[in-house]
């Protein structure tokens, strides 16, 4: 099955403590249905130094936040829509915004 959104995605958080905040996804994680987006759902994590290359204390890092509480952005409008798949005429399968009906994959 072909994955609704993707990395590189720009997506809406719907709920939750970053409810209506933007990002792009960062990693998709299909097995967990979750995706990291930058800058969405930032933990403060303790980091012991790790020679001179990374330094220690308190790191902020996002975590994974449930890939149903994500909607895909329209290109066209930039409102949240839902998202559906196309066969094109030479065959291959692409997702399209069910909003606009624009294309999302290049």
């Amino acid at each position: 099955m072909a994955a609704k959104i993707r990395k590189g995605d720009r997506v809406q958080v719907l709920t939750g403590k970053d409810k209506g905040r933007q990002g792009e996804v960062i990693k998709v994680m299909p097995t967990e249905g979750r995706a990291l987006v930058q800058g969405i759902n930032l933990v403060k994590r303790h980091q012991k130094p790790q020679g001179m290359g990374r330094p220690g204390g308190i790191q902020e890092k996002e975590a994974g936040i449930d890939l149903s509480n994500l909607a895909l952005l329209d290109p066209k409008s930039g409102k949240p829509t839902r998202v559906g798949f196309k066969l094109l005429e030479d065959g291959k399968k692409v997702r399209v915004a069910k909003a606009s009906g624009e294309v999302l994959d290049a």
